[in-house]
């Protein structure tokens, strides 16, 4: 897949200072990284949305078969006339089968890309015309004040796609615990966590043969030309993809094939041939693993569900009350 070149527009008053920060700070770390919320422009979005369609990317349609087949069960448990607040809610695609299923009161979804969001929150309303849905532009790694609206509703958080495994342990138990007060006493989470499989299958999934994720990440950089007023030379890197056996994560990396140097709001950086931006990890769990997880950002698990092959995994969870005793 091509992409349109990115002009190298001026920096503008609308550039995101923590875009800013994130990309200056990250650029000056002896290993180059920024963080992978960043992928998610309205362009950025788009892609994902196509990768999930890649026959090499698993994740989605095994979830999606467990939320067909456990929708009612997590009704059954979760009870009707919950709010859902979907956080990281892109284009909502698995969100008609949660929301057919248990009757929620209203629906939230949270997402950090505006425009992709306010389109996706407009289809699911017209498809669910008597639901109320309130879109949240935030971001949700701290508690967010959620709609007046929703009243008293108990809520059912709902994060699937195992974007949790984006997250290094300590920043996913901050993020759960974030996620617990977002949704106050009494909440449950409905979240996907994939599971540790062979290293050929992982890869294969975050390198695909038609190069979508390699455009979904190279955007990363185009998203910085346009919007900080940088120069990088996007011809020069290439996507790359490995598994790190030692912290169960696929790394996904730009990787440069020449010596560069360039500039994002007039600093200037020098990168050497090989050398790499880390931009996105994507962590595996085991069945314990998960539960701990969970554990460790507040959440006690109370039901599980999982594929045959056992690849991907469903869970609700509840918000844990405080002990003050082992």
């Amino acid at each position: 897949m091509l992409l349109e070149m990115d002009r190298n527009d001026a920096l503008t008053p609308e550039a995101d200072p923590a875009f800013r920060a994130d990309v200056l700070a990250g650029l000056l770390a002896p290993q180059k990284a920024i963080p992978a919320r960043w992928f998610y422009d309205h362009r950025g979005s788009e892609l994902f949305e196509e990768i999930t369609d890649l026959p090499e990317y698993y994740p989605t349609r095994t979830e999606r078969g467990l939320l067909e087949r456990h929708a009612p069960d997590v009704a059954r448990i979760a009870g009707a006339g919950r709010a859902v607040v979907e956080f990281g809610s892109g284009s909502s695609a698995k969100t008609p089968l949660l929301l057919s299923a248990i009757d929620p009161s209203a629906y939230v979804p949270i997402d950090i890309s505006g425009e992709f969001l306010r389109e996706s929150a407009d289809a699911l309303a017209q498809r669910f015309p008597s639901l109320p849905v309130h879109p949240i532009e935030a971001n949700f790694m701290h508690p967010i004040a959620l709609p007046p609206a929703i009243g008293q509703a108990p809520r059912l958080g709902f994060f699937p796609g195992s974007t949790v495994g984006n997250l290094t342990a300590p920043t996913a138990i901050d993020l759960l615990r974030a996620m617990a007060g977002t949704l106050g006493v009494g909440a449950m989470l409905l979240i996907g966590m994939d599971r540790v499989k062979d290293e050929a299958e992982l890869v294969a999934a975050y390198d695909d043969a038609q190069g979508v994720t390699a455009a979904f990440n190279l955007n990363l950089l185009h998203r910085i030309n346009r919007e900080l007023g940088a120069d990088i030379p996007i011809d020069a890197f290439r996507h790359v993809a490995r598994w790190n056996d030692a912290e169960a994560r696929i790394e996904m990396h730009l990787e440069t094939a020449r010596d560069i140097a360039f500039s994002v709001s007039g600093q200037h950086y020098a990168m050497r041939s090989g050398e790499t931006i880390h931009t996105e990890n994507s962590h595996k769990y085991d069945r314990r693993g998960a539960r701990l997880l969970l554990a460790a950002g507040g959440w006690s698990t109370i039901a599980e569900w999982t594929d045959p092959q056992d690849r991907f995994a469903i869970m609700l969870a509840e918000v844990k009350p405080p002990r003050t005793a082992p």
